[in-house]
């Protein structure tokens, strides 16, 4: 009897191993796993006019929010073009003033031949011209105002400060960076899938994203591009296949809370192709 039972949970046992491996690889066959990075993105961080670097607010390592006040350049030279746009615009302003009232009376006088109608043409020609000057003038004013704006440089993206490129004192061109800036919201990762997977992923399709390091919590994202072009393998992308494989590029935006996600971390993708296409 002994023997029998013996037998029979010997046989239980190899059922349960041969259906463990069974279902194991069919899970695995619905899994595709991919292997990435977490991108790098970077924003050179400048001003739009030329001047001389009077402050800079951050350090190298430094985190920043969108809209954050970053660097300033000497304003003095703006302040003194604003002052003088401003002045020339009231001086054409009060001309104009004048070749109105002047232009008025010619029209006045006209009728009782008191004028020509060339000084009628004449006084209207200069009303126009000055009118146009007036334009002209409030336009520069408008460009001085903005430029003491650019003046100030400000975080366009919430990201860390790779990168302290210049210090105070320093004489920039417009565009000249003084930070480089590293994004750090949303969180992108590249990753890379073989052609005949491609028909097995979809816009929208959720991945889950896993890191090296221990105990570190499973991201989750979803793909939000696939390029349409093939490519070789990158060689900085470790697979299973061969280097010389066609593969498409994916790019997983990922949710970030913690902030363990750090640009060019390598990372481990997991897509299921049991999800349904919206």
């Amino acid at each position: 009897m002994k023997k029998i039972l013996l037998v029979l949970l010997a046989i239980a046992i190899l059922i349960g191993v041969v259906a463990f491996y069974f279902f194991r690889e069919r899970e695995d066959a619905r899994e595709i796993v991919l292997f990435g990075n977490v991108d790098v993105r970077q924003v050179d961080i400048g001003f739009r006019v030329a001047g001389q670097v009077k402050e800079l607010l951050f350090e190298e390592g430094d985190l920043v929010c969108p809209g954050q006040l970053m660097a300033r350049v000497d304003r003095t030279p703006y302040d003194s073009q604003l002052l003088q746009a401003q002045a020339q615009a009231e001086s054409i302003r009060a001309n104009l003033a004048n070749a109105e009232i002047l232009l008025k009376r010619r029209q006045e006088l006209i009728h009782e031949e008191g004028v020509s109608q060339e000084d009628v043409d004449d006084a209207l020609s200069n009303r126009n011209v000055l009118k146009a000057n007036l334009d002209a003038a409030e336009a520069n004013v408008q460009v001085a105002k903005d430029n003491l704006v650019y003046t100030e440089a400000f975080a366009p993206t919430e990201g860390i400060i790779l990168t302290r490129i210049r210090e105070p004192g320093t004489v920039v061109n417009p565009s000249d960076p003084v930070y480089t800036l590293s994004v750090s919201s949303p969180v992108w990762i590249r990753a890379f899938v073989s052609e005949p997977d491609l028909g097995r992923v979809f816009f929208g399709m959720e991945a889950k994203i896993y890191t090296d390091t221990p105990h570190a919590p499973v991201y989750t994202g979803r793909i939000g591009f696939i390029s349409p072009v093939a490519e070789f393998t990158p060689k900085t992308v470790q697979t299973t296949q061969l280097r010389t494989d066609l593969v498409y590029r994916l790019r997983i935006y990922v949710d970030n809370p913690d902030g363990i996600l750090k640009q060019g971390m390598p990372v481990t993708v997991r897509l299921h192709d049991d999800q349904h296409v919206n």
